[in-house]
């Protein structure tokens, strides 16, 4: 099998492992292969192919989209390191308001899988990094969300020991206690 796939704490985040070919050449694996996805649980199609860049210290998210354009997403960092989280947005969920993270890097190749539901960000902890990820739907602004990064009822630890760069929008974002969507 080319993957391992583990489920976290919040079972329907799973931590995806490639099985990865190295030789004199390089490397070889499979970023993705939709059988071995929906066998494991992971019966999503993407729709969408996203790539970022960002330097040290940046801090992204936590994002999603509002249904019914909810994104479910496949995240892995191409160039760096980064800590990457996902936090349970749903309000019927038993683990709603909990988080998961997982260090994402260039080297692990490890990938997270992000349900629907759940809200997404990541810190960049190499001097830069670059992210591939899958979206299960297009991005929609009219249905563009956010959660406050450092919310206090959900407390994330981001494992950075600096102030994290963020952009306008993500300073601004709502305590999760405070989302009607």
């Amino acid at each position: 099998m080319p993957f391992e796939f583990k489920r976290l704490k919040i079972s329907d985040v799973i931590l995806v492992i490639p099985k990865v070919f190295n030789d004199d050449r390089g490397f070889f694996m499979e970023g993705y292969k939709k059988s071995e996805f929906y066998a494991n649980g992971i019966d999503v199609d993407f729709n969408q192919d996203n790539h970022s860049k960002s330097t040290k210290g940046v801090l992204r998210g936590l994002h999603y989209q509002a249904a019914p354009k909810g994104q479910a997403k496949l995240v892995r960092c191409v160039k760096g390191e980064i800590f990457d989280v996902a936090v349970d947005i749903r309000k019927d969920s038993p683990t709603f308001g909990q988080w998961v993270g997982e260090k994402l890097t260039e080297e692990n190749k490890h990938m997270l899988y992000i349900p629907e539901g759940f809200a997404h960000g990541f810190a960049v902890l190499s001097d830069e990094a670059e992210l591939l990820y899958k979206a299960s739907n297009e991005f929609s602004k009219e249905h563009d969300r956010g959660v406050l990064w450092n919310d206090p009822d959900i407390g994330v630890e981001w494992g950075i020991d600096f102030e994290p760069i963020l952009s306008e929008k993500d300073k601004i974002q709502p305590r999760l206690k405070d989302i009607k969507d």
